[in-house]
C-alpha cells in the first residue's frame, strides 16, 4: 500500500460492477472514497452494502452531465472530506441501435454521460491538483472505443474521444505532478454481462483469446496501480484490459 496519507479519492458511476470493485480496491489501499450517485435509494442501499462488508465510503450527490451540478458536489467534497487527489471518470450509459435508426437522443444521452461527464469532473478538480503538487485522473474507456462496435457509433465515439481528452490533458499537466491515464476494459463479468443470455455470452468468451470474461477486481487493481506514486512516469497512457480480444 502507498504511504498514501489517506488520499481522497473520487469515484463517479460508482455504483455499477467495474465501479462497485474500483471502490473497494481503492479503500483497501488506504484511500478515502467517496462515491458520486444520482438516485439517493440505490446509492444508499449499495453504501449500506458496502458497510456490510467493511467499507465506509461516503456518498455524493451530483448529476455529471451538469457542470454547474458537478461544481456544486467538488465544492461539498471539498468542505467535508478534503480536496481530491485521485479521480476516477467511469460514469457511463449504453444506448444502442443501428446508425441510421439512432435518434438525436440516444447519441445525445451517451455524449453526454459519457464523455461531458470526465470534462465536468475533471475541470472541477484539476486546478487543487496542480495546486498541490498530486493528482491522478484515470478515465474508464472500454474496447469498443479502440475497435468499434456494431450498434455502438455514440458508445464507440464517446469512448475514443476519452482517450483523446487523456492524451492531451496529460501534456499539460504532466510538469505538475499529475497524470492522467486511460484504462479500456473488455467485456467484464459485471451483473449486466452476466445478465445476457448465455448462448449470446459464450459467443462474446470464444472471441476473448483467453478464454473468459474478466473480473471487475482486475479493472480495480489497474485503478490502485495508476492512482499510486509507483505509476508517477506513467502518463497519457491507455491499458488495454482485454483478454487479448484487441491488440495493437
Amino acid at each position: 500500500m502507498d504511504a498514501n496519507n489517506k488520499k481522497v479519492a473520487l469515484v463517479t458511476g460508482a455504483t455499477g460492477g467495474i465501479g462497485t470493485a474500483i471502490c473497494k480496491k481503492l479503500a483497501s489501499n488506504g484511500y478515502t472514497v467517496v462515491a458520486n450517485y444520482r438516485n439517493l435509494a440505490k446509492a444508499q442501499e449499495w453504501q449500506n452494502k458496502m458497510k456490510t462488508e467493511g467499507y465506509n465510503i461516503a456518498i455524493f450527490e451530483g448529476d455529471v452531465t451538469d457542470f454547474e451540478a458537478v461544481g456544486k458536489m467538488v465544492a461539498k467534497i471539498e468542505a467535508e472530506v478534503g480536496s481530491v487527489d485521485v479521480l476516477v471518470n467511469n460514469a457511463g450509459i449504453t444506448r444502442d441501435g443501428g446508425f441510421m435508426k439512432m435518434t438525436p437522443e440516444q447519441w445525445r444521452e451517451v455524449i453526454s454521460t459519457n464523455l461531458d461527464s470526465m470534462f465536468y469532473c475533471t475541470r472541477h478538480v484539476i486546478a487543487k491538483m496542480v495546486a498541490n503538487g498530486f493528482g491522478r485522473v484515470i478515465n474508464i474507456s472500454s474496447v469498443n472505443g479502440q475497435r468499434g462496435q456494431f450498434g455502438q457509433t455514440n458508445y464507440s465515439a464517446a469512448k475514443a474521444g476519452i482517450h483523446g481528452f487523456t492524451k492531451s490533458l496529460a501534456m499539460e499537466v504532466a510538469k505538475k505532478g499529475v497524470t492522467v491515464n486511460t484504462i479500456a476494459p473488455g467485456y467484464i463479468g459485471t451483473d449486466m454481462v452476466m445478465a445476457v443470455k448465455e448462448e449470446i455470452r459464450n459467443k462474446i468468451i470464444e472471441g476473448i483469446p483467453v478464454g473468459r470474461l474478466g473480473s471487475p477486481d482486475e479493472i480495480g487493481d489497474a485503478v490502485v496501480y495508476l492512482a499510486s506514486d509507483g505509476a508517477a512516469f506513467m502518463t497519457g497512457a491507455n491499458l488495454s484490459i482485454n483478454g487479448g480480444q484487441h491488440v495493437y
